[in-house]
């Protein structure tokens, strides 16, 4: 199974984690997600639409990361995930 991650849990971070799934499946942990859960999916979902990727696992730990490093590590994690196996 391919499985990579970005990023670290220092704070205005996010540890993002993808790997192999059927679908798209987004699993959330922030220190701010009542106040900025929905912006982090969207984030997650315009970034996967983007790259055309249909088929993920998406696990982001975040700790107040703003959108930019969230698409930052989601990328980061996806390219990594390409690479261990190619």
């Amino acid at each position: 199974m391919k499985i990579a991650s970005a990023g670290t849990m220092e704070s205005n971070d996010c540890m993002m984690t993808v790997r192999e799934h059927a679908g798209i499946q987004i699993e959330i942990e922030s220190i701010v997600l009542k106040q900025f859960g929905k912006q982090i999916e969207y984030v997650i979902r315009e970034t996967l639409k983007e790259l055309n990727i249909e088929n993920i696992f998406v696990q982001c730990n975040d700790k107040g990361a703003l959108d930019y490093t969230v698409k930052a590590r989601l990328v980061t994690a996806i390219q990594r995930m390409g690479e261990k196996h190619a």
